[in-house]
């Protein structure tokens, strides 16, 4: 350590050890402050930043019990819990020191000290103090991570019928660590459920990792979730901490599990089984602490077919199931959620707020929303960036499909065809990103290959 590390105070009333202090340390740390009465701690410590403050056990003449270094060291730790102090005592105050341990103290040095000793634990204590405040550092960072991450601006709108049973099921399954799958056409805000439970878990003061596994490519999966040492494989240029090791104490959301290889759900099976990660390149596994929530756009039936999906791993992620309901079976929520967004957006784009006129609201209700809340969302966003009207009009909307008046016809058509409307919800993704594929393949929470397969399926 250079003498650029390290802010020390001494506090004794001897001149003599406060001199061969300052000689000693001033060849070691940046700043030695010498003080002979501790009356004058207070100030020194409101004045300047101090590493490791070596006190005193006594004070004045005669004075031999360390009553009165043990009352200041819990005044130091009153007025900075993170110091580190290091008690100065005689021989023979073994039982003093033990004290001062118990109430904060973190070392001791006995009079008459050897310097080596004295310099390697001052030393210690410098570094004590350093790694605190970095641990209270990173400790802040993740709580502001943690806050970020459970994003109170999206919260779950809706009380209708279907989502009343949603929330209920919320409710009930949040406070259990029971895993939670989470079914679901795209859009329909999968990922905002999982937050949810989070939220309302055991686990809200911890950690929310997502990863869309999706877009994970096999080759990089272990890497992703268990994390690689270095020189593992070509590119691994430093340790990796995966997923589940990031998680640990929280919540790990694994979105669109259902697009995971079969060889690749034994591996997650084995770590959820085991409760253990091996990173690629150890040999050593890793304990984890770790509530899994996932999620899937495919239907119940195919995840049965256990030629797609491994029923044991099926059994272990959906202890308890959810189904989110698409917008064209919550109906009464539209106008809700589309006003919630009105709302954002023209605060985001310092934007007067509009109201709905009716034949808008009757447009929104009437569309099938084949991209459900996600599709609202941004139809809703472009409505209030380019609208020049008093209040928002079907136009503003842009919706390519509005289904007729007669909704019972309408709505029976379009959900006894699911062919027709994965065609069509892939068609307005498509449009709306200019028939961009990276884009538009994002949107509908696919891969790119996915994507490709199926356009050539509907003959897009």
């Amino acid at each position: 350590m250079g003498t650029e590390h390290g802010h020390v105070l001494v506090v004794d009333d001897d001149p003599d050890i406060l001199t061969a202090s300052r000689l000693l340390l001033r060849r070691r740390f940046a700043e030695v402050i010498l003080c002979s009465d501790p009356a004058d701690i207070p100030d020194l410590l409101a004045k300047h930043r101090f590493d490791a403050i070596l006190l005193d056990m006594n004070f004045g003449p005669g004075e031999s019990s360390g009553q009165q270094g043990l009352a200041w060291l819990e005044r130091i730790l009153e007025i900075d819990s993170n110091l580190v102090v290091v008690m100065i005592t005689a021989h023979g105050g073994v039982d003093t020191v033990v004290e001062a341990m118990k109430r904060g103290a973190t070392d001791f040095v006995a009079k008459p000290w050897q310097n080596e000793k004295v310099l390697a634990t001052v030393s210690a204590a410098v570094e004590l103090h350093e790694r605190r405040i970095e641990a209270n550092r990173l400790r802040q960072t993740n709580q502001t991570l943690i806050k970020a991450a459970l994003r109170p601006g999206d919260q779950i709108i809706g009380n209708s019928p279907a989502m009343n049973e949603v929330l209920s099921l919320i409710s009930r399954a949040a406070p259990t660590d029971a895993n939670v799958m989470i079914l679901g056409e795209n859009g329909t805000g999968k990922e905002l459920i999982a937050r949810e439970l989070h939220r309302q878990s055991r686990r809200a003061d911890n950690v929310f990792i997502s990863i869309d596994l999706g877009a994970v490519t096999e080759s990089l999966f272990e890497s992703e979730l268990f994390g690689h040492k270095k020189g593992a494989f070509t590119g691994a240029v430093e340790d990796r901490l995966g997923r589940f090791q990031a998680a640990d104490g929280g919540t790990l959301f694994l979105d669109e599990i259902g697009n995971l290889a079969l060889h690749l759900q034994t591996k997650l099976l084995t770590a959820l089984e085991q409760r253990v990660v091996t990173p690629v390149g150890s040999d050593k596994g890793q304990e984890i602490d770790v509530r899994v929530l996932c999620a899937t756009n495919v239907p119940r039936e195919k995840l049965a077919d256990e030629r797609r999906f491994r029923q044991d791993l099926l059994f272990r992620l959906n202890t308890v199931e959810i189904t989110v309901p698409p917008l064209r079976k919550r109906k009464s929520d539209i106008l809700p959620i589309a006003e919630h967004y009105a709302a954002l957006y023209a605060r985001k784009y310092n934007k007067r707020l509009k109201a709905f006129s009716r034949p808008a609201r009757e447009a929104m209700e009437a569309y099938l929303w084949p991209g459900n809340v996600r599709a609202l969302r941004h139809s809703i966003e472009r409505a209030v960036i380019l609208s020049s009207d008093e209040e928002l009009e079907p136009g503003d909307l842009q919706l390519d499909q509005i289904s007729v008046p007669d909704r019972s016809t309408s709505n029976m058509s379009m959900e006894l065809n699911l062919e027709q409307l994965e065609k069509t919800t892939i068609e307005t993704a498509l449009r709306k990103h200019g028939f961009n594929i990276s884009a538009a393949s994002k949107e509908l929470g696919l891969t790119r290959a996915s994507l490709y397969r199926r356009m050539e399926k509907h003959g897009l």
